[in-house]
């Protein structure tokens, strides 16, 4: 077992907020960043794809129906169409009137609470590699050098590659939803620094290979506070949970 008392690889904290707090409040909004933090994340993750007019907002599906009152594919709205949309009210009314937000915003709100962010590269089919290169000059533009840089992940390698390509200073994330046989291989020919895991794939001897390899180990999607404790156990540097006041406490 590793120390624990060390700072963890990329200025990471123990727990990060899945987009946002993802079972407190809708998702990947603004007050979803800000609950994060309140409920003791030191990062959130957040999803970044490109409308129509190729601007980084901050959504996780293709569409728009699940966490928004608009319909369509993202790809087939642009910003304005998509800024009159409300993205709190499905959730609770209590929410009513977020708007889905700029990646631009989003990473403002999130640096203006002090906490750092993984940058989640969820393009749509076929923008891999623009909403990469768009996500990328929004974090130069906004980011604080103050605060930890940002990790790129993403599960797709085209996207990764741009990253790589375009600004090999971020520290980059390759996503699994299963234990590929060439995860190592593939992780490092994209430069990354961490691996990202889904955490019902993890055992403590692949946590060991990931960081024996030199990598970083980020899972996710954590809500039982048992499981998280198992994790850390394992030395996983960071849980990724839709409710962080579940996992806070099992990993302070």
């Amino acid at each position: 077992m590793r120390d624990r008392t060390a700072p963890l690889p990329l200025g990471l904290t123990r727990v990060a907020g899945h987009r946002g707090a993802k079972l407190r409040a809708p998702e990947n909004t603004i007050v979803s960043f800000r609950a994060a933090k309140r409920l003791g994340a030191g990062w959130v993750e957040l999803d970044a794809k490109l409308t129509r007019d190729g601007v980084p907002i901050v959504i996780h599906d293709q569409t728009l129906e699940r966490t928004t009152d608009g319909a369509g594919r993202i790809e087939s709205a642009t910003l304005d169409e998509i800024g009159r949309l409300d993205a709190g009210k499905w959730f609770a009314p209590e929410f009513a009137g977020e708007k889905v937000p700029t990646l631009a915003d989003a990473l403002k709100a999130i640096a203006a609470e002090g906490i750092g962010v993984n940058v989640e590269i969820k393009p749509c089919p076929g923008r891999e590699r623009d909403t990469a290169e768009a996500s990328i000059a929004v974090i130069r533009e906004v980011w604080p050098s103050s605060l930890p840089a940002p990790i790129i992940s993403s599960f797709q390698h085209a996207s990764l590659e741009k990253a790589k390509m375009v600004a090999p200073e971020l520290p980059r994330g390759l996503l699994l939803e299963t234990r590929e046989v060439d995860w190592r291989e593939t992780a490092t020919r994209l430069g990354c620094k961490a691996i990202h895991p889904k955490w019902s794939e993890l055992s403590a001897e692949w946590v060991a290979e990931i960081h024996k390899a030199g990598f970083a180990c980020v899972t996710w999607t954590v809500n039982d506070p048992q499981a998280a404790k198992r994790l850390l156990d394992w030395d996983v540097d960071c849980i990724i949970t839709d409710a962080p006041d579940l996992i806070v406490p099992v990993a302070s």
